[in-house]
């Protein structure tokens, strides 16, 4: 049996073809969705459509649940912002219906017919957990109540990895349309049943090359590098990167400009030279 696992789409169109292309070539006897499928790239509603078109298992990531909740009258204040202009953007392609069933979905599920396999977007208990190497082992055991699964296949934190912990193991796919782990392209992971290895499973991490200009063009053709604002330019940066952009900005600007004051444009131009062509 093989399974292959995607995570972190981000509406990130031309990423999530390629890896589907790749993925279909090995013939998986099964796929299952870790969620984080929209927010991020510009075309979260054609990601979103697509991932459903599939009729495979879907999880419901942080960034589901961040557009979902922008239907709420009492959302944090923050999100109004200018630098959540992108997640505004992205709720605005949803209806109201829409965003309810996102927030019914799963963020974990074991599936019968692939035994000793966890799979979630982060953890057991939320969509929003992180594990990483130094994770000390007291907060992973929070982090899954119940899990007797000897491995466990996450999304979320945007690089390849595996994790041993105890009698288990925690492999974490890498991200589709946001890696950030400096290997540019569509990361996934591949499954297949194998009594000798570890948690009864062989993990196979994959590394899907496309064409950026693609990424570059639906950008600027769907007016998301226009319309989402200085937050929109980091993440298009980040994508063709495949390193951190949004956050170590953001903890800059938050010095700088610790009032929320500055507008973000002004702060984007000081930070580094975003008026050249990307």
């Amino acid at each position: 049996m093989r399974i292959a696992i995607i995570a972190d789409i981000h509406g990130n169109l031309p990423a999530f073809e390629a890896a589907l292309r790749h993925a279909r070539g090995l013939a998986p006897d099964r796929m299952v969705l870790c969620g984080d499928i929209i927010n991020g790239g510009p075309d979260s509603r054609l990601c979103w459509d697509l991932a459903n078109s599939l009729d495979v298992p879907l999880l419901r990531g942080n960034h589901e649940r961040y557009v979902a909740h922008h239907h709420f009258p009492d959302s944090p204040p923050e999100w109004r912002t200018d630098r959540f202009l992108p997640t505004r953007w992205t709720a605005a392609q949803f209806s109201e219906a829409e965003k309810a069933a996102i927030m019914e979905l799963p963020f974990a599920l074991r599936l019968p017919e692939v035994p000793g396999v966890f799979f979630a977007h982060a953890s057991a208990r939320d969509d929003y957990d992180t594990v990483i190497s130094h994770t000390p082992e007291e907060k992973i055991a929070a982090m899954f109540p119940g899990v007797t699964e000897k491995m466990i296949v996450r999304g979320h934190n945007h690089n390849q990895g595996i994790r041993p912990w105890g009698d288990k193991v925690i492999v974490t796919t890498g991200a589709i349309g946001l890696p950030l782990d400096h290997q540019i392209g569509a990361q996934y992971v591949s499954i297949d049943r194998d009594a000798t290895a570890a948690g009864g499973w062989r993990v196979t991490h994959h590394i899907v090359p496309y064409d950026m200009n693609l990424v570059r063009a639906r950008f600027r053709e769907t007016g998301y590098l226009r319309d989402a604002g200085p937050m929109a330019q980091l993440l298009l940066r980040e994508i063709i990167t495949a390193c951190p952009q949004v956050t170590p900005f953001l903890r800059w600007y938050n010095v700088l400009s610790p009032d929320g004051s500055l507008p973000l444009q002004e702060a984007l131009r000081r930070y580094g030279d975003f008026d050249t062509e990307i």
